[in-house]
């Protein structure tokens, strides 16, 4: 009898989502990367983003899927986005799937030729993938031995809301580790002024970036990675696509909806404007005001059974190398996928237009 983890047992786990689209899922972030890569260090952000969009949306719309954009870059009207609602995919077959993108996490980080931006996207099944408006989200991100950790000690989980010092205690328990040798990533903004200094007088070591705070979520959950957690208030719809791959990875994220005004710290008629503005479009996605301070952790973010991730690096990652291009537009991509099966892919992909022209290298 063959071992129940063997790969033919995790093919069988794979459901029709994964076993149909992820091997063309990487060619989706491939292909928007390598759009982007082309940008790579020219300043132009919108330019570079707009480019991994179009080419994101034809490799999309060749896929033979009834495909939903749930979390997107905007609305219907803010061409050329991957919009919240947009219907992408051929329409043929059965699978209905629910889609969270990004064609290009880190525009700037592109636009400027530094590291961490990044291609990508998940998909589910219909109703798999949370439904949120383009605001942010506050967050904890950590890795499976954490959760394995609050297992076996029930008294003893992370809190979105438990001070700093005992949540990063936590964390370095469940890793073996002293809390100085945990490594935290956040955004490096004026409203994290207070975290940072709380980390740091707790004892741990921050890392701070200047965008992309997806795959440094995504990292929390793979071991030599360097990064151990992941706090603080970015995009929503980062911190869905974080959640597709850390559940996935068996990891967690605990995540709260929180307007732009209040993580930023605004004056009440900032904040009061802002609730006109985004509170009517929030409540037809059934998002109250009340609702918005809901705890909503990794599997009420991603609530699907058959989820696929794939990212593509444009500039170097924190785990990823960066797209490469040669002459006459031949490329050479490093791409991570994963299902639900428990397949995980480290993938590097080279593109040869003219086989005669350009030899392969090692």
């Amino acid at each position: 009898m063959p071992h129940p983890k063997t790969v033919e047992k995790m093919f069988e786990c794979a459901g029709p989502i994964e076993y149909k689209l992820l091997p063309r899922l990487i060619h989706v972030t491939e292909a928007a990367a390598i759009a982007a890569a082309y940008q790579m260090g020219r300043g132009d952000k919108h330019f570079a983003d707009q480019v991994a969009v179009a080419s994101m949306r034809r490799m999309l719309n060749k896929l033979d899927m009834q495909g939903i954009i749930k979390i997107g870059e905007g609305e219907r009207d803010e061409a050329p986005m991957l919009y919240i609602g947009e219907e992408v995919g051929t329409g043929v077959g059965d699978l209905e799937v629910d889609i969270a993108v990004d064609p290009l996490e880190g525009t700037n980080l592109c636009a400027d030729g530094c590291p961490g931006s990044v291609a990508v996207m998940a998909m589910a099944e219909r109703g798999g993938i949370f439904h949120g408006p383009d605001i942010y989200m506050d967050k904890i991100v950590v890795g499976p031995d954490v959760v394995r950790y609050e297992k076996e000690h029930p008294d003893e989980r992370i809190d979105l809301d438990a001070p700093v010092r005992q949540n990063l205690e936590i964390v370095a328990k469940a890793l073996g580790r002293n809390v100085e040798e945990l490594v935290v990533v956040i955004l490096d903004r004026p409203r994290h002024a207070q975290k940072i200094t709380e980390i740091r007088e707790a004892g741990a070591r921050v890392r701070l970036v200047t965008d992309g705070d997806l795959m440094p979520g995504v990292a929390t959950a793979i071991r030599g990675s360097g990064i151990h957690m992941v706090m603080g208030a970015g995009g929503s719809g980062e911190a869905v696509l974080t959640a597709a791959a850390i559940k996935i990875l068996g990891g967690k994220i605990l995540a709260r909806l929180v307007l732009p005004s209040v993580a930023n710290g605004k004056s009440k008629e900032k904040i009061q404007e802002e609730i006109e503005e985004k509170m009517p479009r929030l409540e037809k996605m059934g998002i109250t005001l009340e609702k918005l301070n809901d705890v909503l952790d990794t599997e009420r973010l991603v609530p699907g059974k058959d989820v696929i991730f794939s990212s593509t690096a444009v500039t170097p990652g924190h785990f990823l190398r960066e797209t490469r291009l040669f002459g006459g537009g031949d490329a050479r991509v490093h791409t991570i996928s994963m299902g639900a099966s428990g397949a995980v892919r480290f993938t590097d992909s080279i593109y040869i237009k003219d086989k005669q022209e350009t030899p392969l290298y090692l």
